[in-house]
C-alpha cells in the first residue's frame, strides 16, 4: 500500500553549507532542487528563452546555459532579462566570459578554477562572484579529467574525480570563497557513486548530483534512476540533473519523479497505478496516458490512485487524496480514503480529470487560507 506523500521522508540528509542560485536555496536542508540545461544554440535568444520557459513551466528550479564565446555571453544577457528561473552560466577555460555573465546577472558560475589558468585569473572571477553574490560550481567530469590526473590513474577512477575536485576547491579555498558546489560525474554508475560519496566526507559544501551522459529517455532514466538513487538513499545531493539524451524537459519530469518516490520532494501528482492485467474493468494503460499528459501542468502535490479492479483498487484508494477502483457496472471513486461517486467507462478520463482538478482548487484554496491565518 502507498504512503501519502505528505509523509516524512526516513532519510537523513547530510549536513552541507546553503548556498542560494538566484532565488532557490540549496544546501542547508532546502528542498532538493531539480534543473536541466538548454540545448539550444545560446546565440538564439528566441529559441532559447522559449525553452527556458518550457522548462520553467514544467517545475525547473534551475537552468543551465552553455556560454562558450563573448557573444554568447551578451546573448546570455538578454536571455536572463527574459526569464525568471535562475540561470547558470557554463563557461569553459575562458576568464573574461565569467567576469562579462557577472556583470549581466548570472545566478551561478559554473567554472573550474583550476582550468581557468593563472591565479591572477582565478582571483579576479571569485572577486566578481564575491562582489556579486553569485556562488560557484565546480564539474568535474570522467571524460575531461586533467592530462596528468589520465597518466596517474591510467584511467578515469573515483580517486581521480575526487582528487580533481579537491585541487578545484583549493583555488577556492586559498580565495576563502565558500560558496560553492560540486559535482563529481561519470557515466559509470559504480564510479559516480563512490566519487560522491568520498567526497561528501570531505567537504561541507552542497553536492550536484548527476550520473553524466547516461543516454537516452529510458535508458538514462534508469541508470540516474539506480546511481543518483543509491547517492539520495544515503542523505547525499542537495540538487540534481538528470542528464538525458532527450527533451530537457523530460529530465524534469524524470527528477521530480525520482524525490517523489523517495518523498523528498512533493510537486505535482503522485500517480499510482497497477500494471493491469485481465481483470481490470476498464482501460487503465489508455486513462493514465491521457491523464499524465492532461495534467502536467498542475504543481500541487496530489495522490491519485488508478486500480483497475477491487483486489487493489479500495486498499490504495483510502491512501490517496483521489483515487479510482475498477468495478462493474461502473468504478469507484474514493476521495480522501471515502468512497464518493461512482464513474462509467464512457467518459472516465473527463469526469476523473474534473474531480482531480476539483481536488487542486480546494487544497490551493486550503493552503491560501492557512497563509492567511498564519
Amino acid at each position: 500500500m502507498i504512503q501519502a506523500m505528505h509523509a516524512q521522508s526516513p532519510i537523513q540528509r547530510r549536513k552541507s553549507r546553503q548556498i542560494h542560485v538566484g532565488s532557490v536555496a540549496v544546501g542547508g536542508g532546502a528542498p532538493i532542487s531539480v534543473q536541466s540545461m538548454t540545448n539550444t544554440d545560446t546565440n538564439d535568444v528566441e529559441a532559447t528563452v522559449a525553452q527556458i520557459q518550457r522548462l520553467e513551466a514544467a517545475g525547473a528550479d534551475i537552468v543551465r546555459v552553455s556560454v562558450p564565446t563573448m557573444d554568447a555571453a551578451e546573448a546570455f544577457g538578454r536571455i536572463k532579462r527574459q526569464v525568471q528561473v535562475p540561470l547558470v552560466a557554463d563557461i569553459h577555460f575562458d576568464y573574461k566570459i565569467a567576469l562579462r555573465v557577472a556583470e549581466l546577472g548570472v545566478d551561478c558560475l559554473r567554472i573550474n578554477p583550476g582550468n581557468i589558468g593563472r591565479e591572477d585569473r582565478v582571483r579576479a572571477v571569485v572577486e566578481a562572484a564575491r562582489d556579486n553574490g553569485i556562488p560557484i560550481r565546480i564539474g568535474v567530469n570522467a571524460g575531461s579529467l586533467e592530462k596528468d590526473l589520465q597518466k596517474k590513474y591510467g584511467e578515469p577512477t573515483p580517486a581521480a574525480l575526487v582528487e580533481s575536485a579537491m585541487r578545484h576547491i583549493d583555488h577556492l579555498e586559498r580565495l576563502d570563497f565558500p560558496d560553492f558546489k560540486v559535482s563529481v560525474k561519470a557515466s559509470d554508475v559504480f564510479m559516480a557513486v563512490a566519487a560522491y560519496r568520498d567526497l561528501a566526507t570531505r567537504i561541507e559544501q552542497p553536492l550536484h548530483l548527476g550520473i553524466t551522459e547516461a543516454g537516452g529517455l529510458r535508458s538514462g532514466t534508469v541508470k540516474s534512476s539506480i546511481g543518483l538513487g543509491m547517492l539520495l538513499m544515503d542523505g547525499i545531493g542537495d540538487t540534481i540533473r538528470v542528464s538525458l539524451a532527450a527533451d530537457p524537459v523530460e529530465e524534469i519530469k524524470v527528477g521530480y519523479d525520482m524525490l517523489k518516490s523517495l518523498r523528498l520532494r512533493a510537486k505535482g501528482i503522485n500517480f499510482v497505478a497497477c500494471p493491469s492485467c485481465s481483470r481490470q474493468n476498464f482501460d487503465v494503460i489508455g486513462t493514465m496516458n491521457a491523464l499524465e499528459e492532461r495534467l502536467e501542468d498542475i504543481m500541487t502535490p496530489l495522490d491519485v490512485s488508478v486500480i483497475g479492479c477491487v483486489v487493489n483498487g479500495p486498499g490504495e484508494a483510502k491512501e490517496s487524496d483521489i483515487g479510482l477502483t475498477g468495478g462493474s457496472p461502473a468504478n469507484l471513486v474514493y476521495i480522501d480514503g471515502k468512497p464518493a461517486s461512482k464513474l462509467r467507462n464512457e467518459h472516465l478520463v473527463d469526469d476523473l480529470e474534473r474531480l482531480i482538478r476539483e481536488k487542486v482548487r480546494e487544497k490551493q484554496a486550503a493552503e491560501q487560507d492557512m497563509i492567511a491565518r498564519s
